[in-house]
């Protein structure tokens, strides 16, 4: 589904990302993990349309995506949430997640799109709830399940997320990471750039492992969170406690 090959790409004249390969095939759910810094949200934005790359290329469907601006990434069927969600804050919940559906709507796709708001406010009942208030009073576990439900709105193919664990409580993270596994049944496959390894490769077919800008591992996710390097590089001295979990 996605193919990205020898990678280049960064700001001015850093270059983050260092001739980086990874593919993805439909219906699997890849994480990407790395250390802050590591290159994995400039990744993301090349493959969105929101960073030119210096070099390399990606395909989406055995299509380039070379010169094509992010709407029309949008339209082909590839979603992004962002780090740091990127909501409008004055506007209500039920705007922001409509705003998902801008290119669908311009279309007079009306009625798809009616359905497709019950959807997501039945996927996130919260949200349905608070539909009315601003977006910047929501918490921040509901900020990212409002950024997740407006990337929905396109109805993409591909959804590609940014660090969706970032500031949120460990049961936040549960009901996030249950949520994409649920989305991925329904059809959905996701590319997930994470700091937290365990959560991410824990519902991830396979993964990758990037490190200042350069893809240093890969493996299928259970392979990766056995691999003694990445127990000592991201999931940190509580790994026993978290496989012995998982185990029970």
């Amino acid at each position: 589904m996605l193919i990205v090959r020898n990678l280049r790409a960064g700001y001015g004249r850093i270059e983050a990302l260092h001739g980086v390969s990874l593919s993805v095939r439909q219906g699997e759910i890849v994480a990407i993990v790395g250390a802050n810094g590591a290159g994995k949200s400039t990744l993301l934005k090349t493959i969105a349309g929101l960073i030119v790359p210096w070099h390399g290329e990606v395909l989406f469907q055995d299509r380039p995506l070379a010169g094509r601006k992010p709407p029309e990434i949008v339209a082909a069927g590839i979603g992004l949430v962002p780090e740091g969600r990127w909501l409008f804050p004055p506007m209500s919940v039920l705007d922001n997640v409509r705003l998902g559906a801008y290119l669908r709507l311009r279309r007079g796709d009306k009625e798809a799109v009616r359905e497709d708001l019950d959807r997501v406010f039945e996927l996130f009942p919260i949200l349905a709830e608070r539909r009315k208030q601003p977006a910047g009073s929501l918490s921040g576990g509901e900020q990212q399940m409002l950024a997740i439900a407006r990337a929905l709105m396109s109805r993409p193919k591909l959804l590609l997320l940014d660090e969706p664990s970032t500031g949120l409580a460990p049961l936040l993270v549960e009901k996030i990471f249950e949520t994409l596994v649920q989305l991925n049944g329904e059809g959905i496959t996701f590319l997930v750039v994470e700091q937290n390894a365990r959560a991410a490769l824990a519902v991830a077919t396979r993964g990758y492992v990037l490190e200042t800008g350069r893809m240093v591992l890969q493996g299928r996710a259970q392979e990766l969170l056995e691999d003694q390097e990445v127990k000592r590089a991201y999931l940190g001295k509580d790994y026993r406690e978290f496989a012995e979990g998982r185990a029970r």
